[in-house]
């Protein structure tokens, strides 16, 4: 069995180069056999990605994530591009909205995440989507510029609801769930799961955040505890685990167009 870690900010579980191999090592262990690796600003990629780089099976997104809003850098549309030519860049982002904590302002958001779905278009690449309290702007966003490449939601955060007005619309969107998929309270989590088909379906750990409930007595997920979650995703699924993680490995390499 193998999985596949589609969001790991693993600048962000160690600021140690060493350390970061260890993380991916022990994941590697645990069966997690290819890991994105994300950061938030272009600062973090230019940081995390020469330690990373030349290890089989981690591939990178670059992008600005709307915390990044209001010092995304300079000339950060050629920067973007110029590291999306590096080997095993595989995505733009993470990119997208976030109201919660209100970062910049909602115009220069959207502005941002715009801009990054045209490079993204321009490339012909997915698009890692961040999104919080935003869902309304995001899919009004999508509805008009998703790339062909498609989208994936990460750490889906939505409900069912919102996530069949995009498969309505006929978008080209994946749902990829982290280690809050497996909390009691995660209902409207629950409820998604059995409402989009299994094929759009991902999972990530998030890291070093949304801890699995497994492993809430820990300070940080580690790419290795997705076993926690894609077991827990079979139960609700009343699939088998190899079965499942199957399914998610083939999703996951389609998306990112790579091979199985």
């Amino acid at each position: 069995m193998q999985l596949f870690d589609t969001h790991a900010h693993i600048g962000l579980i160690y600021d140690d180069p060493i350390e970061q191999l260890r993380v991916i090592q022990q994941a590697k262990q645990a069966g997690v056999a290819r890991i994105v690796s994300i950061n938030n600003s272009l600062h973090d990629f230019a940081r995390v990605y020469p330690n990373i780089k030349a290890i089989p099976g981690i591939y990178h997104a670059v992008g600005v994530a709307p915390s990044e809003v209001t010092n995304p850098g300079p000339d950060y549309i050629s920067k973007i591009e110029e590291y999306l030519k590096l080997p095993n860049v595989i995505a733009v982002g993470e990119t997208g909205l976030d109201y919660y904590k209100q970062y910049g302002d909602k115009r220069s958001q959207i502005e941002l995440f715009i801009t990054q779905l045209e490079i993204a278009q321009k490339h012909n690449l997915p698009v890692i989507i961040h999104n919080r309290d935003a869902g309304r702007d995001i899919f009004d966003v999508l509805s008009q510029r998703i790339p062909d490449a498609g989208a994936i939601f990460h750490c889906y955060s939505e409900d069912a609801t919102f996530a069949k007005k995009c498969l309505d619309a006929d978008m080209n969107v994946y749902f990829s769930f982290a280690g809050n998929l497996t909390y009691r309270n995660a209902r409207n989590l629950h409820d998604t799961i059995p409402n989009i088909p299994t094929d759009r379906i991902l999972i990530e750990t998030e890291a070093p955040f949304m801890i699995p409930a497994q492993y809430r007595e820990k300070k940080r997920t580690m790419p290795a505890y997705i076993t926690s979650t894609a077991q827990f995703l079979a139960e609700m699924l009343q699939m088998d685990i190899e079965e499942t993680a199957a399914m998610l490995w083939s999703n996951s390499c389609r998306v990112f167009k790579l091979p199985e």
